[in-house]
């Protein structure tokens, strides 16, 4: 995971970015990373950070068509290396292939928490890579994404702490 910076960000939605950082720290009350400058230094300064940040999209907001999933949008360099792929093999996807089938219940009640609170933290999950690598993702924080209206436009997550499983 130790990719160089690249020459040139991929083509983010500095809006986007901005709605992901203000929503993160409306509902925890602390800021994902350092705000100073520019939205574009902030930009750059969360895509070269040395957790993962990804998001995804709500379905009707999305692509514009009425997706039926919610699709991927936002990757920073450690989630693009962590399921080893590039900005374009990453964003544009269903955020459901990043992961292997779950159990029902427990996903219904994470994704009730997050409705219900805004956020939750401390959350775990097995992933899996573009290439079929399976991880566990620790202590995560997922949050709704905001926009200028209060509306949800969709959800992010964040995760410093993960571990190779084993191939079954």
């Amino acid at each position: 995971m130790n990719a160089k910076p690249p020459k040139q960000l991929p083509p983010m939605d500095l809006t986007w970015v901005r709605w992901l950082l203000d929503s993160y720290a409306g509902w925890l009350k602390r800021e994902l990373i350092d705000r100073a400058g520019t939205i574009e230094e902030q930009s750059e300064r969360l895509y070269v950070a040395p957790f993962v940040v990804a998001s995804h999209t709500n379905p009707s907001t999305g692509s514009g068509q009425g997706a039926e999933d919610p699709i991927l949008n936002y990757g920073n360099r450690q989630a693009l290396a962590l399921w080893e792929g590039t900005w374009e093999e990453f964003t544009g996807i269903p955020s459901r292939l990043t992961a292997e089938p779950v159990n029902q219940p427990e996903r219904a009640r994470m994704l009730e928490q997050v409705a219900t609170r805004g956020f939750i933290t401390d959350y775990q999950g097995i992933r899996i890579s573009r290439t079929g690598r399976r991880f566990l993702v620790q202590q995560a924080t997922v949050w709704n994404i905001l926009d200028d209206h209060g509306a949800v436009q969709g959800q992010a997550a964040t995760f410093s702490h993960w571990r190779p499983l084993a191939e079954e």
